[in-house]
């Protein structure tokens, strides 16, 4: 996913459907300068994880 994309979901209120190795989940930030984003699965809110923006796919 493209940086400008990602933050265009982030600050959304509405849901985008996108998905880190094939589970959806909600981007929280983006970190323009690392190209990373700080996510989490959806049935589990709890469990934050900074991934690579490379490999988030929006369907």
């Amino acid at each position: 996913m493209n940086k400008s994309r990602a933050l265009e979901i982030a600050s959304s209120p509405e849901m985008a459907y996108v998905t880190y190795n094939e589970i959806p989940i909600y981007i929280q930030t983006v970190d323009e300068k690392n190209d990373t984003a700080m996510i989490y699965t959806l049935d589990q809110p709890e469990l934050e994880q900074e991934v690579p923006l490379i490999n988030l796919i929006e369907h």
